[in-house]
C-alpha cells in the first residue's frame, strides 16, 4: 500500500471524511465534494454544464506514482455525471487543491451536494517512457488502421 499525505485546505469541512475505499476489494477510493465556507449549499450542474467541484484537500503523491481520477459508475448510471477528463491524473509533483472536474451528461440539472462522493482516486506506478525520433517505424497487421478500423462486433 502507498502512504499518500492529504492536507486539509482551510475555510473547508474538516467533518468531511478523507478518501476511503468502501470495500476491501475496491481499487478506487472515494473522494467527496467540500465545498468552502460560504458555499456549503453546493452547485447545480444543468445538462451539458461542467464545474470544477473542491474536495478541500491537497496531497502528497510519492515519486513514482500518480493519482488518477475516476467518475464513480452509480453517477454515470443514474444521473449522467461523469468526469471531464477521466482518468484525470494528479502528479506527483502537485501540491495545489484538488478538484474534480464533472460534467453533466444527463438530461436532468443534477445538484452536487456538499460531502457527496463525487469521484475515485486511484494510486497507480508511473513509467516514463524516453521519446526519441526515428527514420521508420516497424510494421504490424495493424499498420495505419486506426479509430474503427478493426469493425464492430
Amino acid at each position: 500500500m502507498v502512504e499518500i499525505a492529504i492536507l486539509r485546505l482551510e475555510g473547508h469541512d474538516d467533518r468531511i471524511a478523507l478518501p476511503f475505499h468502501a470495500t476491501a476489494g475496491a481499487a478506487g477510493a472515494d473522494i467527496r465534494a467540500n465545498f468552502p465556507d460560504g458555499a456549503r449549499e453546493g452547485l447545480v450542474l444543468e445538462p451539458g454544464a461542467r464545474a470544477l467541484v473542491p474536495t478541500g484537500l491537497a496531497m502528497a503523491i510519492p515519486d513514482g506514482f500518480e493519482v488518477q481520477v475516476r467518475p464513480r459508475s452509480g453517477l454515470a448510471l443514474k444521473h449522467g455525471i461523469t468526469l471531464v477528463n477521466t482518468p484525470g491524473t494528479i502528479d506527483s509533483d502537485y501540491r495545489g487543491p484538488i478538484g474534480i472536474l464533472l460534467v453533466n451528461l444527463g438530461a436532468e440539472p443534477f445538484r452536487v451536494t456538499h460531502g457527496e462522493r463525487i469521484a475515485q482516486l486511484v494510486v497507480a506506478p508511473v513509467t516514463k517512457g524516453s521519446y526519441v525520433l526515428a527514420e521508420t517505424l516497424d510494421e504490424t497487421v495493424r499498420g495505419h488502421g486506426g479509430f474503427g478500423s478493426t469493425g464492430r462486433g
